[in-house]
């Protein structure tokens, strides 16, 4: 979860919410996330992710600034738009743990007092989450990286229109059941040490023994021995350079290009940018890269160049074509 800064709104209006959710999605074709909750508040949000590769601080990064610079263009503003760096706890996935998560999310509206069960209202009259911009929705509606199959499935509920509707009762149960501001927060009465097991002070979700595995884990990995040639960290090379590599060779191939003709033709070219988009859009680079590996002169004309191309993309080959229709496909 991330505030805003000086705990100020980082929301405008719905616009600027559908802006985050916009850039929400391209930060997941980028990294390969998973989410399995989310909610936007006023001044702050929570997502419950999953990172299947080690790329949760590029990702948040690339998230966090993306939505800023948006944010202060569209508004005229500059500067910082979030706080200190966002929370990150680490959850122990499935079971109790697991489920508990998805409802403190969730419910976030009723805490705040935005949904008030008491006159009827529910969590789908607060739009800004996962229940009602997501998990609640046809499949066909929702957002492709959503996890809604084990969101629905943690609490026995199928993927069907009664399996849905009967995952939204229950949350609606415990709205009015449990007192606004404890509505989803976890039992306290729980066996844990609440500094360092909870959603709130916590640093991870989970059993003992998971937090032990964690801290076994943690330990092994900073005493591995660093080389100063190993300046590529497993985070940037996961969903970032080994996936943009491979992202050019299949564009290169489908453009028919060599590497010897990419160096000669103009950083404008529409197959080198054509190529440059895609990779942007799927990974973690930065233009730096892009305009580096593709010949495209300079960071500042490779960016410029992708947004030409996105504004008036050109003619490309048929077998490049297709190369991109399947390239998004299985991204």
């Amino acid at each position: 979860m991330a505030r805003g800064n000086r705990w100020e709104p980082i929301y405008g209006d719905d616009d600027d919410r559908r802006f985050f959710l916009k850039t929400m999605g391209e930060a997941c074709e980028r990294t390969g996330w998973k989410v399995h909750a989310w909610v936007l508040m006023g001044n702050h949000y929570h997502l419950l992710l999953e990172t299947p590769e080690p790329n949760l601080v590029t990702g948040m990064q690339w998230l966090q600034n993306t939505y800023t610079r948006r944010f202060n263009l569209r508004h005229r503003l500059w500067g910082r738009l979030f706080g200190d760096r966002y929370k990150a706890v680490l959850v122990e996935g499935g079971g109790y743990y697991y489920e508990t998560l998805l409802d403190y999310v969730h419910l976030n509206p009723v805490r705040a007092g935005l949904i008030n069960a008491g006159r009827g209202q529910g969590v789908l009259d607060y739009p800004w989450s996962s229940v009602a911009g997501g998990h609640a929705l046809l499949p066909g509606r929702r957002p492709s990286w959503l996890a809604t199959g084990q969101a629905l499935s943690a609490f026995g509920c199928a993927d069907t229109v009664t399996g849905r509707r009967r995952w939204v009762e229950r949350l609606d149960e415990r709205a009015r059941a449990e007192a606004r501001e404890k509505c989803g927060i976890p039992d306290a009465g729980l066996e844990r040490d609440a500094r360092r097991s909870d959603l709130r002070r916590g640093w991870y979700w989970g059993s003992q023994a998971f937090a032990e595995r964690m801290l076994a884990w943690g330990a092994k990995a900073l005493h591995q021995p660093r080389h100063r040639s190993a300046k590529a960290s497993l985070e940037k090379r996961a969903h970032g350079e080994m996936e943009a590599q491979r992202l050019v060779r299949e564009g290169l191939a489908a453009a028919g290009l060599s590497g010897a003709e990419l160096a000669r033709l103009p950083g404008s070219e529409g197959r080198k940018v054509a190529i440059a988009r895609l990779v942007w859009e799927q990974t973690t680079v930065d233009m730096k890269w892009l305009a580096a590996e593709l010949h495209l002169r300079s960071a500042a004309n490779a960016s410029q160049q992708i947004r030409r191309h996105r504004l008036h993309p050109p003619k490309l080959p048929k077998a490049m074509h297709r190369w991109m229709i399947q390239s998004r496909n299985v991204a």
